[in-house]
C-alpha cells in the first residue's frame, strides 16, 4: 500500500542570513592557572619604572580603548578582583593600578564559533512605525572559544511585506552590571534546598537565624558565625555552605546601560552553575491578568557537568532578573512558557525524558511539580525524540506550537501542532510531515543536519520563523497561518 500523502504548507525562506561577527568582543577576568601566580604578576608590575609603566599603558590604551567603550573601568573592576594579592606596602599610581587590571583582563569573541537558535518577540516600543510594520527584538545563542554559550540580541523592523530591516549592529558589546539578588525569600530558599537534597541540620540552623526576607550579606554573616562556632565537622559544614552559596549565586540581577543599543548587550555566564554556557533562551511576551506585560525567557544553565533550568525576567531588556526554576518537573531542557495564564494557571511545555512533549500547570511561575505527556514520536522524522521549538502562539483556532523532531542520522526538523485553547493538554491537529527540513545549503555547520528555532511571531497573517541552521548561523522563513492550520491533520 502506498504511503498516505499529506498536505504541506508553502514555506518561504528569506535570503537574509544572520551571521556571527568575530570582531564583537567582550572583556573577561583572566586568572592564569594557579592563584600562586597572581602575586608574582602583580609584583612585576609594581617593580616597573614609572616611565616604563606609563609607556606600556599608553600602548595598551592605543590598542584597546576603541574596542571597548570604557576600558579603564574594566581595568579597575579586575584590579578589584585581585586586590588581596597586592603588597600591603605598595603605593600604586593610577597608571600601575590600570596596568594590573590590564594583566588580569582578556578579550573574548562571543560569536566567533556560531550564532544560532533565535527567539523573537515584539519590542516593548511600537511607536513611530509605518502602517503594517512592527518592531522586534531577536535573541540568539552565541558561541565563542571553549564552546561557552551566551545570549546576544538584534533588533529591527518587520515591514508590511515581511521584510526584515535590521538595526545596525554595534561594534561594541558589553556585559551588564551584576548584583546578587538583593532579597531572598527564606521559604523559597528552603524549598529549593529540599529539592536539591541539600537540607540538613546546618541549613536548618542557618535559616532559623535569617529573617523571612534576607540578603546575601545576611547569609554571609550567619555562615561566618557558624564557621567560628561550628556544629559539625569542617568538611561537612563547608560542603553545605558551598551549596547554599551556589543557590544564592544562581539568583541575581543584571542592569545594562539604557543609552546603549540592544545589540551591545550580551548575557554572559555569571554564576557557577552556568559557567559553561547559557543555552537556547526561549523568550515570550507574557500578558498578566491585568494586561501588564513582562518578558520571560527560560534557558538551560550548564556548568560542564549538569544542567539547571533558569528563568529570565525583564520589562525593558535593560534590567533583568535571573532566577532558578524549582520543582521535580523542571530538571531537564526545553521549557516554553505560554504567553498568558489559562484557567488561572501558568502553563509551560517541557521535556522530561528526552523523548516526548510534556505540558505542566502551576499556580506559581517559579515552581513546577507535575507534568504529563501530550505527544509521543509517531512519524519517521521524529522517531528518536520530539520537543517544542518555543512558546505557543495563540489563534482563534487554538495554540500553534512549533516542534522539533529528530530522525535518522540525527537530523533535526521543525514541525507544528495545534493545541486546544482552553485545554492545551489536548492536541487538536498536527502536521504529519516537517514544516522545515535542512536543505543542502543548511546542512553544513557545527552540528550538521539541524534546523531549530526557539520562538516565532505572527505578522500580517504569516508565521515568521527565525531558525538556526546546523548550529552555526540563522535563516528566516515565513508561512501563512491559515494555510498552516489547514494543512494540519486533525487528531481524533
Amino acid at each position: 500500500m502506498a504511503a498516505k500523502k499529506y498536505l504541506t504548507p508553502k514555506v518561504k525562506r528569506k535570503k537574509k542570513k544572520i551571521i556571527g561577527d568575530v570582531s564583537r568582543v567582550i572583556t573577561r577576568l583572566y586568572i592564569p592557572d594557579g592563584v600562586h601566580r597572581i602575586p608574582k604578576i602583580i609584583q612585576r608590575v609594581v617593580d616597573l619604572p614609572d616611565t616604563t609603566a606609563e609607556d606600556l599603558l599608553s600602548e595598551i590604551m592605543l590598542d584597546f580603548s576603541e574596542r571597548h567603550k570604557d576600558i579603564r573601568r574594566v581595568f579597575e573592576l579586575h584590579l578589584n578582583e585581585v586586590k588581596d594579592y597586592v603588597p600591603r606596602d605598595a603605593m600604586l599610581s593610577e597608571t600601575k593600578r590600570a596596568l594590573i587590571g590590564a594583566y588580569f583582563t582578556m578579550e573574548y569573541s562571543i560569536e566567533s564559533a556560531a550564532l544560532f537558535n533565535p527567539s523573537i518577540v515584539l519590542h516593548p516600543d511600537q511607536s513611530h512605525l509605518d502602517e503594517g510594520s512592527l518592531r522586534f527584538i531577536m535573541s540568539l545563542r552565541a558561541i565563542g572559544e571553549g564552546h561557552v554559550s551566551s545570549v546576544v540580541f538584534r533588533s529591527g523592523v518587520l515591514d508590511r511585506h515581511n521584510t526584515f530591516l535590521f538595526d545596525p549592529t554595534s561594534d561594541y558589546v558589553e556585559r551588564p552590571d551584576v548584583r546578587l539578588n538583593p532579597v531572598y525569600d527564606r521559604h523559597l530558599f528552603q524549598l529549593k534546598l529540599n529539592e536539591m537534597g541539600a537540607s540538613n541540620g546546618i541549613t536548618a540552623r542557618l535559616l532559623r537565624q535569617l529573617p523571612e526576607d534576607f540578603t546575601y550579606n545576611d547569609l554571609d554573616e550567619k555562615i561566618a558565625g557558624l564557621r567560628a562556632r561550628p556544629i559539625s565537622s569542617e568538611a561537612h559544614q563547608n560542603a553545605t555552605f558551598e551549596i547554599m552559596y551556589w543557590l544564592a549565586n544562581s539568583n541575581y540581577e543584571m542592569n545594562f546601560r539604557p543609552d546603549h543599543r540592544i545589540s551591545e548587550r550580551v548575557i554572559f555566564p555569571v554564576s557557577e552553575n552556568e559557567s559553561s554556557g547559557i543555552e537556547d533562551a526561549r523568550f515570550v511576551q507574557f500578558f498578566d491578568d491585568n494586561g501588564e506585560v513582562t518578558y520571560y525567557a527560560t534557558y538551560t544553565a550548564y556548568n560542564g557537568f549538569k544542567i539547571l533550568p533558569q528563568l529570565l525576567e525583564t520589562k525593558d531588556f535593560i534590567k533583568f532578573k535571573v532566577m532558578t526554576l524549582n520543582g521535580k518537573a523542571v530538571q531537564n531542557k526545553g521549557m516554553a512558557l505560554f504567553p498568558r495564564k489559562i484557567n488561572g494557571s501558568y502553563v509551560m511545555l517541557s521535556r522530561q525524558d528526552g523523548e516526548n512533549n510534556h505540558i505542566m500547570f502551576s499556580d506559581n511561575i517559579h515552581f513546577w511539580q507535575e507534568s504529563e505527556i501530550i505527544q509521543e514520536p509517531t512519524r519517521p522524522w521524529e522517531f528518536i525524540q520530539i520537543g517544542n521549538c518555543g512558546s505557543p502562539l495563540e489563534t482563534d483556532k487554538g495554540w500553534i506550537v512549533l516542534t522539533h523532531g529528530v530522525g535518522p542520522m540525527r537530523q533535526y526538523c521543525i514541525g507544528a501542532m495545534l493545541l486546544d485553547l482552553e485545554n492545551p493538554a489536548k492536541i487538536v491537529a498536527r502536521l504529519e510531515e516537517p514544516l522545515l527540513m535542512p536543505r543542502e545549503e543548511e546542512r553544513e555547520g557545527y552540528v550538521p543536519n539541524v534546523v531549530y528555532t526557539c520562538g516565532a511571531i505572527f505578522h500580517n497573517s504569516d508565521l515568521v520563523i527565525p531558525y538556526g541552521m546546523s548550529d552555526i548561523t540563522c535563516g528566516i522563513a515565513t508561512v501563512g497561518v491559515s494555510e498552516l492550520i489547514d494543512c494540519m491533520h486533525t487528531v481524533a
